[in-house]
């Protein structure tokens, strides 16, 4: 399908921004656990979590649609990494003194306003991914100015919070978390919504995200930063996305939601059109037909069990499947809602006769359903006891769909593209905690935040640019990486050229994971074993690539075993000389035509061969010598 570019002014797009970012202070944010990855689970329990009125008497949307789903929730924690408090069976101790300090510095270099009296808060969250249901956090400060790429962009609010449980599976009606993450104190950054182009937002977050490391307290690594944008367009609601983690990804995620918004907005329009926004939205059990419908999607839901309901919508041929800007379809976003529920999809009169359903198939629903020749339909598989519900949830996004973007929060994928999660949530979903007291802000805390505030950005990457002899990309990459502090450790420890070690951590780590390979393997541990090796000149640095490549595509699980499965242990004159001279011999015709040119071609073939076990400059020095010598005998 084509895909026609959006005109982003023309649309109105607006983009607001939310940084979390995890801190490094070492423990959790209400108890003294430590900030470590549980690798062996000792304990087990569930917790089945149900929504509750606020102090106003009213529900939160997005906590009672969670509790929709009926979800059984597992929790796995192992021996440290957590205690009583994330388990919910003892109350919250005092707020981290360093985690506020942080977060104080941080609104300092911002600009923002700090509240001298904290109160912290409950935020409803029943998803599992807190054991309470709940989630603390405390505005902390308002207002101020990030400054990203020549621009200014306001920053609405800045607030310190807990940080979820470790999402481990989420299949058959059952969520299974880890405490280990749950309670790891958390800032949380909301910017003004801004008229911007997805690329401008990547330099906003680049330039908030290099603020943050600035300070020396925030964690690095996979899953320490996570970004969540909302985005709208006129006339639209505003759709918040979560779970962006690569600026990469931000920018690709703004531009997909334009275009769904876009899409969107049209296809109101065309229901408009149909007049009408009080259509009667009936559904009919299809079961009885669908036996002998010869789509094997249908035959394996009527094995499990589960009876085919049609549901008829006046006027809507054409509807379902109209997608103006190509990629978003009503029926896509029918699709996606129903999946929320376990639900496999839905199937749309657009698309059918089709995924083996005939003519003749289509024809019996239509009868069935007493749709006409203008009306259109859907066709879903689901269990008898979701029947009331499902019908609901469809209906109400079928009405929606007239009214334009519905305010909805959506999952980001790693594509790109977002898919439904909840609707977004309401004013009861907050309400005040009763277990922990006011935090009051001194006058003291406020001139320790001023008087340390992080440096800024061009500063750091000078001093990183003369202390190691760095050029200024290579140190603003080591800079932005999530192994800066890894590169410091080793630049001390080791006889390694900072150069390469930074253009091995930055680059060809880099290189090897778009190649496929895991980086999950590529413990700092590992990293620091292979420089151990190069130093001590148990591997040339040719080999660097090669060992890490053993390491991470699971050939080798330690640097000894991908030395010694490589033979990358070094290489004695003898063989060295013995591949040299089969060289010159093997291509003598190559270097008479193009005598001492011949080096280029010829040293390639041999690093082939070596496999890094001998230094590049060695090779070339005594390749070259011999490509000189043949040149002169003529051979």
């Amino acid at each position: 399908m084509t895909t026609i570019k959006v005109d982003y002014n023309k649309i109105g797009l607006m983009v607001g921004l939310e940084i979390h970012q995890q801190l490094n202070t070492g423990r959790k944010l209400f108890c003294g656990c430590s900030q470590t990855e549980v690798k062996e689970f000792t304990r087990t329990f569930q917790r089945r979590l149900r929504v509750s009125k606020s102090e106003m008497g009213g529900y939160d949307p997005a906590a009672a649609f969670e509790q929709s789903k009926d979800k059984t929730i597992t929790y796995r924690a192992g021996m440290t990494g957590s205690c009583l408090v994330e388990e919910d069976e003892e109350p919250p101790h005092d707020a981290d003194h360093t985690a506020m300090e942080t977060v104080l510095l941080i609104a300092s270099a911002l600009g923002s306003k700090i509240f001298v009296e904290i109160f912290p808060m409950r935020k409803m969250v029943i998803d599992g991914s807190n054991t309470s249901g709940f989630q603390r956090t405390m505005l902390v400060a308002h207002g101020g100015l990030l400054h990203a790429g020549g621009s200014q962009i306001g920053v609405q609010s800045i607030s310190l919070e807990e940080d979820a449980a470790r999402l481990l599976s989420n299949m058959d009606g059952r969520r299974e978390y880890c405490l280990d993450r749950l309670g790891i104190p958390l800032v949380e950054i909301a910017l003004e919504p801004v008229e911007a182009e997805p690329s401008m937002m990547r330099e906003v977050a680049l330039s908030l995200g290099r603020l943050l490391r600035a300070t020396g307290r925030v964690s690095r690594g996979l899953g320490s930063i996570r970004q969540d944008v909302n985005v709208s367009i006129s006339g639209g609601g505003v759709v918040e996305v979560k779970g962006v983690q690569q600026l990469d990804q931000l920018e690709k995620v703004i531009e997909f939601e334009a275009r769904r918004q876009s899409d969107l907005m049209e296809i109101s329009k065309s229901i408009q059109k149909l007049g009408g926004d009080d259509r009667k939205i009936e559904m009919a059990d299809l079961t009885g037909m669908m036996k002998n419908c010869g789509s094997s999607i249908i035959q394996r839901s009527l094995d499990r069990g589960e009876r085919i309901f049609g549901m008829r919508v006046p006027g809507f041929d054409g509807i379902f499947g109209l997608s103006p800007y190509g990629g978003t379809r009503l029926g896509k976003e029918i699709a996606q809602l129903v999946r929320v529920y376990g639900i496999g999809g839905v199937f749309h009169s657009d698309e059918l006769p089709g995924y083996g359903m005939t003519e003749s198939d289509v024809c019996q629903i239509r009868i069935i359903l007493g749709a006409d020749k203008g009306d259109g339909f859907l066709v879903v598989a689901l269990p008898q006891s979701m029947y009331g519900m499902i019908q609901k949830r469809i209906i109400k996004r079928i009405r929606e769909a007239g009214m334009g973007v519905p305010a909805e929060t959506r999952q980001a994928a790693p594509n790109g593209e977002t898919v439904f999660l909840r609707p977004r949530p309401g004013p009861a979903r907050m309400y005040p905690e009763t277990d922990v007291p006011p935090i009051i802000i001194s006058q003291g805390d406020l001139d320790y935040a001023i008087k340390n505030m992080p440096r800024p950005w061009d500063e750091l990457v000078a001093d990183l640019q003369n202390e190691y002899m760095l050029n200024r990309q290579l140190a603003e990459q080591i800079l932005d990486a999530e192994r800066m502090e890894l590169f410091i450790k080793i630049s001390k420890k080791r006889k390694v050229r900072p150069n390469f070690l930074a253009s091995v951590l930055c680059s060809t780590i880099t290189s090897l994971q778009r190649r496929g390979h895991h980086t999950s393997r590529l413990t700092d541990e590992v990293i620091e074993r292979v420089f151990e090796f190069l130093s001590d000149g148990r591997i040339t640095k040719e080999s660097v690539e090669a060992v890490l490549e053993s390491v991470m595509s699971g050939v080798a699980r330690t640097v000894e075993e991908a030395v010694s499965a490589s033979r990358m242990g070094g290489i004695t004159d003898m063989e060295l000389e013995e591949i040299l001279d089969h060289t010159v011999r093997d291509n003598a015709d190559l270097i008479k035509r193009q005598g001492e040119r011949a080096i280029g071609p010829l040293m390639g073939e041999v690093m082939k061969k070596i496999r890094g076990r001998a230094p590049g400059e060695e090779i070339n020095k005594r390749l070259k010598a011999k490509i000189t010598q043949a040149v002169k005998l003529k051979i």
